[in-house]
């Protein structure tokens, strides 16, 4: 039987260095392709916490082992952030940060380092406590380029590192609670074909950013039209519709899908001339029971789309972007729809583990609590995360609970709580024992 409350207190005497090691990860810039210093900050305290093996693979993600078993369980947690936006918008120097009785300041406490620290400290505490089920090992993976392409990371782990988990818990931000799935999204681009000629007579040339604006029209009413039989462009609410989608129950638990028009591009021979071309860059989120294949068709079948013809192009972006190291692993910006089960065994152990350290509701500080017993302690996340991979593209169980909240993703003044840390690595650490049970 699992000793709760010896869990709770070991992790809890934590607090302190996983505070400091915290710290040491985001003083330094760690974009996304540039994560070289973070890894070698997770790195260096794997090593001084007697991980039996720490490894750096090729793409740079960097994997720390506790235990000898032949089965594996991971705990993921990316290490790159996105850039800091405008630093007047930010009350302190978000490398330097900031650190009071309760709370810890800096870009990447939230998203998402703090889970690389609360893990490695449950590992920790897994090896000390003898918590590692006979015949597993424990897997942290300080996981890199998750900001520019999710998942990218854990299909070069799973293809080419040729390491399979049983299943994954990812660290990613989760106010409090487990979430057991996300939409998925794609990265998708219009080209429209046009005409030059002298602005003085545009009736001369044909205006690629018109057909645009047209095509834009009916994108914007995927989004936000009805799914009423009338209803020309259905909007994309209809996969919560049984009438539409066979898997709409899982749809209204993620959520229904959505897109915007991110990015606008044009050429023009000048700015008095007719443009010659128009591009846009499409956000598309996705539910339960729509693909890749499913959302090009529907951009391709819009009534504009069509009128166009062969002038205009829906393709999907791919990403090619190197890794610090130099390795360049391309793939397609599609990253599915993902959920666990709500009885599935992974699903239950990570429930009993809470329940018998926590109890059945969301904890937190005192400034969170309200908002965050408001909600399910089992629910899902608003954003991706390399589940996309995980579970999304290769089939293995994927769970989330992780420090810090949501909101402090992308955010000015990002920070996260001390006390989330300490409760994130007491349930990590209770994890393999209760699913093993």
């Amino acid at each position: 039987m699992l000793d709760f409350n010896k869990i709770k207190e070991v992790a809890q005497g934590y607090q302190a260095d996983m505070t400091a090691f915290l710290r040491a990860i985001v003083k330094n810039p760690g974009e996304s392709c540039d994560e070289k210093a973070h890894v070698e900050t997770i790195a260096a305290e794997m090593k001084k916490l007697d991980f039996d093996e720490v490894v750096i693979d090729p793409q740079g993600n960097v994997i720390g082992y506790m235990g000898t078993g032949d089965k594996i369980i991971a705990f993921d947690g990316h290490i790159d952030t996105v850039g800091i936006g405008n630093i007047n918008n930010w009350t302190f120097d978000p490398y330097d940060g900031y650190e009071n009785e309760t709370e810890i300041g800096g870009r990447g406490v939230s998203d998402q380092c703090g889970g690389v620290v609360s893990a490695v400290y449950g590992a920790k505490i897994m090896k000390d406590y003898n918590l590692i089920p006979e015949g597993y090992k424990i897997m942290v993976v300080g996981s890199v380029q998750e900001e520019d392409c999710d998942g990218l990371c854990w299909q070069y782990i799973i293809n080419e590192d040729k390491v399979r988990p049983e299943f994954v818990v990812s660290t990613e931000p989760t106010d409090g609670g487990i979430y057991r799935g996300q939409r998925g999204r794609m990265e998708i681009r219009i080209d429209v074909k046009g005409v030059s000629c002298h602005g003085s007579a545009p009736e001369r040339g044909d205006n690629a950013i018109y057909k645009m604006a047209d095509i834009l029209q009916d994108v914007r009413a995927l989004n936000e039209n009805d799914d009423a039989d009338e209803t020309e462009i259905k909007g994309l609410v209809k996969m919560l519709n049984p009438k539409y989608n066979p898997d709409w129950e899982e749809a209204r638990f993620l959520g229904r899908g959505t897109v915007t028009t991110s990015q606008i591009f044009y050429t023009s021979p000048s700015r008095c001339a007719v443009a010659d071309s128009c591009a846009v860059s499409l956000d598309r989120r996705m539910t339960f029971g729509e693909t890749w294949e499913s959302c090009l068709e529907e951009i391709r079948n819009l009534p504009s789309v069509k009128k166009y013809g062969d002038d205009v192009v829906v393709s999907m972006y791919n990403y090619d972007r190197p890794s610090y190291t130099g390795c360049v692993y391309e793939i397609e910006c599609y990253f599915p729809t993902w959920a666990i089960p709500k009885d599935h065994k992974v699903t239950k152990a990570l429930e009993a583990a809470y329940h018998g350290l926590y109890g059945d509701k969301r904890i937190g500080a005192a400034d969170t609590l309200e908002m965050r017993q408001a909600r399910p302690l089992t629910d899902k996340w608003t954003f991706s995360t390399n589940g996309v991979s995980i579970m999304g593209r290769n089939g293995i169980p994927c769970i989330g609970f992780g420090p810090g909240a949501e909101a402090q993703a992308h955010a000015p003044n990002e920070m996260t709580w001390k006390q989330d840390l300490v409760t994130c690595a007491a349930v990590y650490a209770a994890l393999p024992m209760s699913y093993c049970e």
